[in-house]
Formats: C-alpha cells, structure tokens, sequence
C-alpha cells in the first residue's frame, strides 16, 4: 500500500512539473505564455448569461476550446464530464468553449446527447482563439487560481484519469497566492 501511495504522489508531481514546464506560444499581441496571467474574455453561455474568465479567479479553470465537428473533442467530453463530476465542490470549474459557427443550433443538442453539465460558452467568432493563439481543437488550459496558465495540452485526452484527477485536485486545494 506504501508502494502504491508512493507511485501514485510520484506520478502526480511528474504531472504537475509538465503542467509548469510546457510553453504556450505567443498569440500576436497577448503574451500566451505558461506562467503569465490568462487573457480576460468574456463570452455567452448556451443559456444567454455572459461569464467573464475573471469571474472565478480563486477557482482553478480549465478552458477546454473545442468544436462539435472535432472527432477528437468529442472523444474527450464524457471523460470532462467525469473530471467536472469528480471534482464538483472543489474549486474548480470547467469552461468548455465552443468555437461551432452554427452557436447553439449546433451545441445545444451534442450538449443534451453527451448529458454534459459543465459550463459551456459560445464562441461563434472564433475570439477566443485568435486570443490564446491556438492552432486547432482540442486545446485546453489549465489556470490556476490567481490566473496564471499553468499548462497547455493540444489535442484530446482521458481527463478522467486518476494521476491528472489528483493533480488537479491538488491544484485546487492549494491555498491562494501559492504558485501552482
């Protein structure tokens, strides 16, 4: 039992030096940067509500842009959907960006087929990515709680792994003003 609680905090901080180490190129004029603060956006939810990414500073973010017709992201959802579950009560959130041009005619029904119920905003301009400077999708961010991009990951994932799981727990629990 020692042996796998050592594995397994070995292998988290395995995780969380990559999630500190991996540069994140610059976006024309925003300085996109692992380390520097996450550009401000705000953006409409499927429900019409308007969510500013500052709104949940002292949560850690993960910003996931991605669209409906990406085979990819769409391999990753339910495995978000169990990482938001997982972590609900936590301070921590989800932000999925929809970069879909048809807007909620396109997400609002791949919402309901995958019972997603993490945050889902819309981004019909592609604002969002011009800001972060992201080549495709999926690419997901992770933000710490004083709103520093503390990782970048391109493409999808199996965020429901235990090893990222506990890494961003971890994140979580830490209080504020400690370097993610």
């Amino acid at each position: 039992m020692i042996i796998l609680a050592a594995v397994v905090a070995a292998a988290a901080g395995i995780f969380l030096f990559l999630l500190q180490e991996q540069p994140v190129r610059d976006a024309g004029n925003a300085q996109v940067v692992v380390g520097r603060p996450a550009p401000d956006f705000a953006l409409p939810t499927l429900s019409g509500e308007t969510v500013r990414l500052s709104e949940f500073k002292g949560r850690v973010v993960f910003l996931n842009i991605w669209a409906t017709w990406c085979g990819p992201c769409r391999s990753e959802m339910p495995s978000m959907e169990k990482l938001y579950q997982e972590l609900k009560g936590e301070a921590f959130e989800i932000l999925a960006v929809s970069i879909d041009t048809a807007g909620e005619k396109a997400v609002a029904p791949f919402a309901k087929e995958y019972k997603l119920n993490f945050p889902i905003l819309i981004d019909e301009k592609g604002t969002l990515q011009e800001l972060y400077g992201t080549t495709g999708v999926p690419e997901t961010f992770i933000i710490d709680k004083n709103g520093i991009i503390v990782h970048k990951a391109i493409g999808a994932r199996d965020w429901a792994d235990s090893t990222i799981i506990r890494a961003l727990k971890d994140l979580a629990q830490k209080p504020d003003g400690q370097k993610g």
